[in-house]
């Protein structure tokens, strides 16, 4: 007797049928349906099974360690957390072959990344909670449509000043190369943080590809190699130098802010009038990711207003999550540091992408000057 082998689509509705019926009935339908494929010689693609876990590439302790391990007693998805100490180095690293199921990056180096191939498209099914990001954090220059990136923190670059030692007040970028400063000052060698401020030392826009700009900013730099103090990456903050009176001027950022705050030395941390330049995380996934749905999940899972309120509590840092506000801490809310006032940003500088030609100048800089050296040396 020959076997009438029914279609796929014959196998399908057998199976529609089969899942209104009694659950022993589905049972028994269901091992006749198998049967039949396996006779049939039509054996079932296996059902995709998600990994046990995700790689996160990020700055050292950056996200609260409650947040990974309540993530994973959630899903079941264990967060396997490695550290850089640069961004450049992250970005290397993807440029390498390395890798991550998330990775987070400044904007700057999202447009290379993409043009490069290295991100993939956003599966926007699995991060529904993408909703409650600000709307003045969505479809950005250098992400359309946040094709690739979720927005993380944001914040500020400001200067920080120990107001006892210093013999008049330091409020403008030049001010870190001022002669009664005396070259104590402390920073981080991080390229699009420190050439965007030599820039704006000299009354350069702090984007500028410009290359009679970009030598006054590598003479400047050139002086911060040979007198400042290069703060390694891996260092949570800048304020122990400040503390040590070691340094009395640095740069830095809100968190810096805050802990300097919770000194009993009097540090201040000033906004140049000139502008403060504005800082942008974002996390990315790979295309080379292994578990591209399970880096979704926990893309959608800190966008929780209840989770990103926790993370900014934490961290100290603002994010775009309108939803999360109204769970803040009133005092956390109302810091001007976190959230400053629209009136602190009148100038505000937002690095937008370079292209392959600039970025290669600024390379060429960096390295003739503090590329040079080794920091915490």
């Amino acid at each position: 007797m020959t076997l009438a082998c029914p279609s796929q689509s014959e196998l399908e509705r057998m199976g529609n049928r089969m899942s209104r019926r009694r659950v022993g009935a589905r049972i028994l339908v269901a091992l006749m349906l198998g049967t039949l494929a396996v006779a049939c010689g039509a054996v079932p693609e296996a059902t995709p099974t998600l990994p046990g876990k995700i790689v996160l590439y990020s700055w050292a302790e950056y996200l609260p360690a409650q947040i990974l391990e309540a993530f994973t007693a959630e899903t079941g998805i264990a967060v396997e957390y490695r550290s850089y100490a640069s961004q450049d180095e992250a970005a290397a690293s993807l440029r390498a072959g390395a890798t991550y199921d998330l990775v987070l990056v400044d904007s700057v180096y999202i447009p290379s990344l993409i043009d490069d191939g290295l991100l993939a498209e956003l599966d926007y099914r699995n991060i529904p909670n993408f909703k409650n990001v600000s709307a003045n954090f969505r479809d950005l220059v250098f992400d359309p449509g946040n094709r690739y990136s979720i927005p993380f923190h944001w914040g500020t670059s400001g200067l920080l000043v120990r107001t006892d030692l210093v013999k008049k007040p330091v409020e403008h970028w030049v001010d870190l190369w001022d002669p009664e400063v005396g070259g104590r000052v402390a920073v981080w060698p991080i390229q699009h943080s420190l050439v965007p401020i030599a820039l704006l030392a000299d009354g350069h826009e702090a984007d500028s590809v410009d290359p009679n700009d970009l030598q006054d900013a590598a003479a400047r730099l050139g002086w911060l190699r040979d007198h400042a103090i290069l703060v390694a990456n891996e260092e949570a903050t800048i304020i122990p130098y400040l503390v040590s009176g070691r340094a009395v001027a640095a740069y830095g950022w809100a968190y810096d802010a805050d802990q300097a705050a919770r000194q009993s030395e009097p540090i201040a941390y000033i906004l140049p009038s000139e502008g403060t330049i504005l800082w942008q995380d974002l996390f990315v996934i790979p295309a080379s990711s292994a578990n591209q749905p399970g880096a979704e999940q926990f893309l959608d899972f800190i966008l929780r207003p209840e989770i990103s309120a926790r993370i900014i509590e934490e961290s100290r840092y603002a994010m775009a999550n309108d939803a999360a506000l109204d769970l803040l801490d009133p005092a956390t809310r109302d810091n001007p540091l976190i959230f400053p006032p629209p009136a602190d940003l009148v100038n505000a500088t937002s690095l937008p992408p370079r292209s392959a030609e600039g970025q290669a100048l600024w390379n060429q800089i960096w390295a003739e000057t503090i590329g040079s050296v080794e920091a915490g040396s």
